[in-house]
């Protein structure tokens, strides 16, 4: 699109910032600090970090896809330096009970009463390792806290503090002793990112900065500094939420959507989350480019992350070994974007 203020609402110089929320040029600044602080550790691949970005404006979560190696627990190690957050990993197996994530009541003989204690999940950034070594009765602790941003504990719902971002990650490779993540949660991610290999430049700025006049195996994250906290957070994603998205741009992100029901080699299509994950994730991304406006591109950009892990390919396409994005790729070309 050559110009895109064609998008902008005719109500936009009218709508006023709601209290509390950071909006315009103070919002994209932010968040070009908090990718200039993150890239110091993660290096290369930029892509990815911005779909992290994304999801964390748009209040989302995110489901990691690649091999072991490729800095997935880095990447969230140094945005929770960056961010001043609290951080908390698990390491999704075979034997790990749903309360071992959500928390549990303990009998305390002192006081001859049950006291909570609560489980991983009260943070702002959960790293969910692995999350198909879990059985599904493990991997569904996490669905009330994903959807709701509450865990219950005996009866008793206990709320967490904002912002929460579930970060899960997956071996794509590796299938044996794992459980495939079921649609109703798979459905609960807002994006799904795939991570592949770094480039060889990036790979040798990576292995240079690690090894030189350092044992340790990991990257230093005391460079990173901390440029927000979570109030920030919060008060940016209250603006994200505020950019303007024209009735032609949300028309169009509903068609995207609507066309995955129906395209040939798409046995199950996305659903009406699906939709609205395209436009929450519409938003962030005008938010990275520095507009207070969607346009069409910013949905076409963000469109298979948002909707890869919300379609199934026919058995046929499978065995030809195309995949969701190869769909996607094929269904957006065809689908056509609104002009003025």
């Amino acid at each position: 699109m050559n110009d895109d203020t064609q998008f902008v609402s005719q109500a936009a110089s009218q709508a006023a910032s709601s209290a509390g929320s950071i909006t315009g040029e103070a919002l994209a600044e932010r968040a070009a600090a908090v990718r200039e602080e993150v890239s110091k550790a993660f290096i290369g691949q930029p892509e990815v970090l911005d779909q992290i970005l994304i999801a964390l404006l748009a209040g989302g979560h995110v489901l990691i896809e690649g091999v072991p190696g490729l800095g997935k627990t880095l990447l969230v190690r140094a945005l929770a330096q960056a961010l001043e957050l609290n951080y908390a990993r698990v390491q999704f197996t075979s034997d790990l009970m749903p309360s071992d994530v959500s928390g549990h009541a303990v009998y305390d003989p002192k006081t001859e009463s049950f006291k909570i204690r609560r489980g991983p999940v009260f943070t702002n950034l959960l790293l969910a390792d692995e999350i198909n070594r879990a059985p599904a009765k493990t991997q569904s602790a996490l669905l009330e806290v994903m959807q709701e941003g509450q865990v219950t504990i005996e009866g008793k719902p206990f709320e967490l503090s904002p912002p929460f971002l579930t970060l899960a990650t997956q071996n794509p490779v590796e299938q044996e002793g794992t459980y495939p993540l079921p649609e109703a949660q798979l459905d609960r991610f807002l994006l799904k990112i795939l991570i592949d290999y770094p480039q060889l430049a990036d790979e040798k700025r990576m292995v240079d900065a690690i090894t030189t006049g350092r044992s340790a195996g990991d990257f230093d994250l005391s460079q990173v500094r901390r440029v927000l906290g979570a109030s920030d957070i919060v008060a940016m994603q209250r603006g994200t939420a505020e950019v303007i998205v024209d009735e032609q741009v949300i028309d169009y992100a509903v068609r995207i959507v609507a066309a995955t029901r129906k395209w040939p080699g798409i046995s199950l299509g996305a659903g009406p989350r699906g939709s609205i994950a395209l436009v929450r994730a519409a938003r962030a991304q005008a938010v990275l480019q520095g507009r207070d406006f969607v346009t069409p591109d910013d949905v076409r950009e963000i469109a298979k992350p948002a909707l890869r892990h919300r379609i199934t390919l026919a058995p046929e396409l499978q065995i030809e070994g195309q995949s969701p994005d190869d769909a996607l790729h094929a269904l957006l070309a065809k689908v056509e974007a609104p002009r003025k």
